[in-house]
């Protein structure tokens, strides 16, 4: 009801606009900027009631990708418009007495509303498409020889509603990670936004991902259904159930609170992983102790932990653990990264939100997904795909 009142009022209000900057100086631009509202009005209004019409099951499918556009739309169109009309009145208040508008006023808000739709246009159809390869090196004190030069291939938050129609992108990312010929691939968890059946059939898609040692997955806080407003607490422990069959089926073994060692020559590498739920800033998370119980005797230890946060919280300086791997925080799709610096506003609360970090001896790395959520956009923030390559310190 409130996204409704609000739709109609900045409809309402831009037709206002643009009769008053526009209509008395410049027919031609009047028509044309008329036309442009209506065009972008038929695409929201459109997609607003085919999501409010939309029946069946919260997590299905069409109904996350709609919920998915519609945000994308508001953000990209009807905010803009409401910030055109908020300078616009503006302007008209101050020459109240005089009458008219603050012209300089009105057409910022109108390059600001075309930069804004352009961005996101571009962050649209190009720039959560972008995958890139991070290449990192983990240090680690003492390592074996047999696994130096191990490559771990990390990929996480697929949010798989990223990929509704666009499943060709789904498999060429999959096309990617065989080319790098991982050892082992990871994925540190949200596979899905609120449930289960928004894996659809991408299972057959993920399961032809190729690693020589195994695949490991740990169930994010999306994947546990906390975000479906429907579920009952026995809905969630079905939506968990089927989750866990539908990731088996993608070729991952699902650790939870458990940990999986592999002999590599006369080596042991543990892959631990712990199980994340509820939301930011109050994560639960599974027992560490209980995920690396029985891996006391591998020569490296490497920790699945969806939330970065968790790190500092119960890993650095109070487990022995050598690497830990997390997602989580999508870089919050926005963002700036260059060669030389890297800034989110996801810093502000996930203050390891990207990259390699060192304390002491521990290392994490943070993966900002492959996926988007909530916003079917990346504005400077590519998803990514590390490949994490073990060297002797």
């Amino acid at each position: 009801m409130v996204l409704l009142v609000f739709l109609l009022v900045t409809e309402i209000l831009m037709l206002i606009v643009l009769k008053q900057h526009f209509f008395a100086g410049s027919k031609p631009k009047y028509y044309i900027a008329f036309i442009i509202h209506i065009l972008l009005s038929l695409w929201v209004w459109i997609v607003f009631i085919e999501n409010s019409l939309q029946k069946g099951h919260y997590d299905d499918p069409k109904h996350v990708w709609l919920m998915m556009c519609l945000t994308g739309l508001v953000v990209a169109v009807v905010i803009p418009r409401f910030i055109v009309s908020v300078l616009h009145f503006t302007g008209k208040m101050i020459r109240m007495n005089k009458g008219g508008h603050i012209r300089w006023l009105t057409d910022t808000g109108l390059i600001l509303m075309l930069l804004i739709i352009l961005v996101i246009a571009r962050g649209t159809r190009h720039g959560r498409f972008d995958f890139k390869t991070e290449e990192v090196t983990l240090k680690i004190k003492n390592l074996d020889a047999d696994l130096e030069g191990l490559r771990i291939v990390q990929i996480s938050d697929l949010h798989l509603i990223s990929f509704y129609h666009h499943r060709k992108q789904l498999e060429e990312v999959i096309d990617s990670i065989n080319r790098l010929h991982p050892d082992i691939i990871v994925n540190t968890g949200d596979f899905v936004s609120f449930g289960w059946r928004e894996f659809e059939r991408n299972d057959t898609i993920l399961a032809k991902s190729r690693s020589r040692y195994g695949n490991f997955a740990i169930l994010g806080n999306h994947d546990v259904g906390t975000y479906d407003p429907e579920f009952t607490a026995s809905d969630r422990e079905e939506n968990i159930r089927k989750m866990e069959e539908l990731i088996t089926a993608s070729g991952y073994k699902v650790l939870n609170d458990e940990s999986a060692i592999l002999r590599i020559g006369n080596s042991r590498l543990a892959i631990s992983g712990v199980t994340t739920g509820g939301r930011h800033p109050h994560m639960t998370h599974g027992n560490i102790n209980d995920a690396i119980a029985g891996s006391d005797s591998a020569n490296v230890k490497i920790l699945l932990l969806h939330d970065p946060n968790a790190w500092e919280e119960s890993v650095a300086g109070k487990t022995d653990i050598n690497v830990t791997l997390s997602g989580h925080t999508h870089g919050m799709q926005m963002g700036i990264i260059t060669k030389n610096f890297r800034w989110s506003p996801a810093k502000y609360f996930y203050p390891h939100w990207n990259g390699l970090y060192i304390s002491g001896e521990q290392l994490q790395y943070v993966n900002r997904g492959l996926g988007v959520l909530s916003i079917p956009f990346r504005i400077c923030m590519p998803p990514e795909i590390t490949v994490l390559t073990l060297k002797k310190d």
